[in-house]
């Protein structure tokens, strides 16, 4: 036996200076992929998999609320797309106004199961949806770089639709949760005690067509506890909306 080799228990000689056959080769530790977590098969980013699960989680990514993420989102949109495309799911990304959503798939050629459910908008939530569209639109068109709106004033407005043998102060309760629900959404943001502001996704979530169908409605007032068009007090559904210019993630 040469001197650079040595007996192995099984009787199977090794040499020294060389690779072992039948061993897999090391990869550096640089080359090696990072698992998140144990059994992680995963190859996105930890931060390319949070903008994932926050566009699944949420209605709407912001630029403005969400710098971090927009930048992540437009730096791996191809990546993060196609993610989506294999839930039947497509990305939506407004440049302009800094906003990203999704929308669901719908196909006649094709047997698409839908993931993302339809969440309508109750009657309070469409009333004060329509004034804030309607301010906003108001004082863009005055020029105005925001628009801003006072709770009472917002309250005042609405409880104008509202048949008084309902209750008033039942009608109010509706109101501000109507109000909290759309802050939470991110279409309105308290600046201070009891005045909001406007933000552009009220024109994402109720696009010009739309505003005007419920406006007619309005005008008409027909019926007032049945439901707007669209549902029950509006469809904000996220393929509804999607198609018109506009969407919502529950």
């Amino acid at each position: 036996m040469s001197e650079t080799q040595t007996e192995t228990e099984a009787g199977t000689s090794v040499a020294y200076g060389s690779e072992p056959e039948g061993f897999i080769e090391p990869v550096s530790m640089e080359d090696d992929p990072t698992e998140l977590f144990v059994g992680d098969h995963g190859v996105l980013d930890a931060d390319v998999r949070r903008v994932l699960v926050q566009l699944l989680r949420r209605r709407f990514v912001t630029a403005e609320r969400n710098p971090r993420q927009w930048r992540t989102l437009l730096d791996h949109q191809a990546v993060i797309e196609s993610r989506l495309h294999d839930l039947f799911v497509r990305l939506v990304v407004d440049h302009d106004r800094g906003i990203a959503y999704k929308r669901q798939v719908r196909s006649e050629e094709l047997d698409v199961p839908v993931l993302l459910k339809d969440d309508s908008y109750s009657r309070a939530e469409t009333l004060v949806l329509v004034h804030l569209r309607t301010v906003f639109q108001r004082e863009r068109g005055a020029g105005e770089r925001s628009a801003r709106v006072d709770a009472d004033e917002l309250e005042q407005t609405v409880l104008t639709y509202f048949d008084v043998a309902s209750g008033d102060a039942s009608a109010r309760r509706e109101i501000r949760r109507a109000v909290d629900r759309l802050a939470r959404e991110g279409l309105i943001e308290e600046e201070s005690e009891d005045r909001f502001r406007i933000t552009p996704l009220v024109e994402i979530v109720l696009s010009v067509e739309k505003l005007a169908e419920l406006k007619e409605w309005l005008r008409d007032r027909v019926g007032l506890d049945t439901p707007a068009p669209g549902g029950s007090g509006g469809s904000t559904s996220e393929n509804d909306e999607a198609e018109s210019g506009e969407e919502t993630e529950q």
